[in-house]
């Protein structure tokens, strides 16, 4: 039997389709580009054609979401980030806010060879390098980066504190710095995966109140020759381009990326002037690379737990690659004492 419809959902839905069409007409969108995107504790996504509405998380500060909002629409960010959709959305529901944005085609998950992975790079080379924006500098927060890896061992600690792996997982964390060294303070993703990439296919700023609904998106380009650019913002802020390198640097690490592609990302990535690594990348890449695969780590053994299920296979990998950590740093130490 099918549990109630979630308001919140109900409430998005119905705002996706007001922004999609002029009042009391007829939706003739097809199934496939209606529905939920999205619904996890950091964020709710519903889709109607294409628009996308999103419910940012609960707890967002305003204050921060503002700053991080207009620094996404500025247009110093037009070539890197997906802008916000030009017509305005509800400032909040149920306490969280609410943004609208044209829909983009993400990568496809089931076509690995063709992830974007120097388009990425280039898209974050070109995103490090902009200067805030004159007058936002002092708005803008701080990238959340840091702040995921520890709330995700948390996270384990509150939900999966007698797994096996857990004290695996810890160890590794605790050759985390909790203080690391002052880096650059540049804009930084806060988040960045394939799964923050999609196609800009140019959607029409055109309002929807005075157009048939059947002319609110014109023709669009072809995905395949659209732009990539970069979603969500809910991290975005000032703080060391490295991590926004780390999640890569660490499936690298791990075995999971093979060597050939992590070449092709990295290279791009300074090909394009990149300023988050030197010579030896791994100077500045080994802290976050470990932060993030103790997260990606802490998450698998908590959601496994929620689950009641056994970690896969690539969630094995990174509790094997903790392990190393933690026994490299042990025998670290124990050089150091001797």
């Amino acid at each position: 039997m099918d549990s109630a419809p979630q308001p919140l959902l109900d409430r998005l839905a119905a705002l996706a389709h007001a922004a999609a069409h002029r009042p009391g007409a007829t939706c003739g969108c097809a199934g496939g580009l209606v529905g939920v995107l999205a619904d996890r504790d950091d964020g709710t996504v519903v889709r109607h054609g294409r628009l996308v509405v999103k419910a940012h998380a609960p707890g967002t500060d305003p204050e921060e979401h503002r700053a991080r909002l207009a620094l996404v629409a500025h247009p110093d960010l037009a070539g890197v980030f997906l802008p916000p959709h030009t017509r305005p959305a509800p400032a909040a529901l149920d306490g969280r806010p609410v943004t609208l944005w044209p829909y983009g085609p993400p990568v496809d998950p089931a076509d690995p060879d063709a992830a974007p992975w120097e388009e990425a790079a280039r898209l974050l080379a070109l995103l490090h390098r902009t200067p805030p924006p004159p007058g936002q500098a002092a708005r803008l927060p701080e990238m959340r980066a840091p702040v995921k890896a520890a709330l995700a061992v948390e996270r384990m600690r509150r939900t999966a504190p007698a797994h096996p792996a857990a004290a695996t997982v810890l160890a590794a964390w605790r050759s985390v710095p909790e203080h690391p060294a002052p880096g650059p303070r540049l804009l930084c993703h806060g988040d960045f995966h394939l799964g923050q990439l999609v196609r800009d296919t140019g959607p029409s700023a055109t309002s929807p109140a005075t157009v048939d609904p059947a002319a609110v998106f014109p023709a669009a380009p072809s995905p395949a020759a659209a732009p990539w650019r970069l979603i969500d913002m809910d991290d975005l802020g000032l703080g060391d381009p490295a991590w926004d390198l780390a999640r890569p640097a660490a499936w690298f690490a791990a075995g999971i990326l093979p060597p050939e592609i992590w070449s092709r990302f990295l290279g791009a990535y300074q090909e394009a002037g990149g300023p988050a690594v030197g010579a030896d990348p791994w100077v500045q890449l080994d802290v976050p690379a470990r932060a993030l695969t103790v997260q990606t780590a802490a998450l698998a053994l908590a959601k496994s737990s929620a689950e009641g299920r056994p970690l896969d296979e690539v969630e094995d990998v990174m509790i094997d690659t903790c392990a190393r950590i933690a026994g490299h740093r042990t025998d670290s130490a124990a050089t150091a004492s001797t």
